[in-house]
């Protein structure tokens, strides 16, 4: 498992009972966690001293319980050289992934390695955590997403990160669309990254569903990419994708096309009161380093 160890600002207490524990810098916030099927939990008595609680309806959705007024309406957290934007949102989350961090220094050391220009197709950029690490590494990108508030979102981030300055593109639309119309324009890539939801609808109501989506989105994908491209990363959240499906898939797209390396496996955080990870979903990896060696 790739797990996420280098954060100072954010920390995973606890997870169990289908709830986790995190301090966000130095607000500490509880709120669902499907994978945490376990019920035994540590340091109980911080459990009911939470800043804010996310609480879920029964009749789906939920809403956040404000413990603490003194909790300002969005705050920054940091990691490494990099700044978010952290909000509790109306559906149990924050706006960040932390766990996506182990894939930030990833795909970074392959562009700072590069010797070269990089341009970083982003899509399903949701906030823009990858965005940001990618422009702090020195590439360009081309953010994609169908939510213009994740979008304008995402464009915050990079301020707060000090980045403004850097070659960025934000783009407010179906991905499946806009990949199609780079392809028909000749544009070209050098890396992909994908974050695709499970289910979803676009900005005009497009339907999504990874099972159906996935594989035809990546062999569109491969029409923008160069010759000799870096990275393709993509990140499956779903339960419905094992690591073994997300292999044979960038086997018979981007190997059979690139060569290239594969490295599929669980991403997660290591629980601070435990001995153990949590798990947060799948990232596949191709490497094209076969090219740079």
């Amino acid at each position: 498992m790739w797990c996420a160890s280098e954060w100072k600002d954010y920390i995973l207490i606890d997870a169990a009972g289908g709830e986790k524990l995190e301090y966000w810098k130095n607000v500490l916030l509880r709120r669902p966690e499907p994978q945490a099927v376990w019920t035994q939990k540590s340091r109980t008595a911080l459990w009911s001293k939470t800043d804010a609680t996310y609480k879920r309806s029964s009749t789906g959705g939920g809403h956040w319980e404000i413990f603490n007024k003194k909790i300002p309406e969005r705050w920054t957290v940091s990691y490494k050289n990099l700044t978010f934007n952290i909000k509790p949102m109306g559906f149990k989350h924050t706006g960040l992934f932390p766990e996506q961090a182990v894939n930030w220094d990833w795909f970074s050391e392959i562009i700072k390695n590069a010797e070269k220009p990089v341009s970083v197709l982003n899509l399903f950029a949701y906030t823009g955590g990858a965005t940001v690490a990618a422009l702090a590494a020195g590439a360009e990108v081309c953010h994609v997403d169908a939510s213009r508030g994740m979008v304008s979102w995402a464009k915050e981030n990079v301020a707060s990160s000090g980045l403004s300055d850097r070659p960025v593109r934000y783009i407010v639309d179906d991905v499946k669309k806009f990949v199609a119309r780079e392809a028909r324009r000749g544009k070209k890539y050098d890396a992909v990254i994908m974050d695709p939801p499970s289910y979803g609808r676009g900005p005009k109501g497009e339907l999504w569903k990874i099972e159906d989506e996935l594989y035809p989105l990546i062999e569109e994908c491969i029409k923008v990419l160069t010759d000799k491209p870096l990275f393709f990363l993509i990140n499956a959240y779903t339960t419905g994708l094992s690591k073994t499906i997300l292999e044979n898939v960038t086997e018979l797209t981007l190997k059979q096309k690139f060569g290239g390396k594969i490295s599929c496996d669980e991403i997660g955080l290591m629980m601070q009161d435990k001995n153990m990870v949590l798990p947060c979903g799948i990232s596949c990896r191709w490497n094209g380093n076969d090219y740079y060696d």
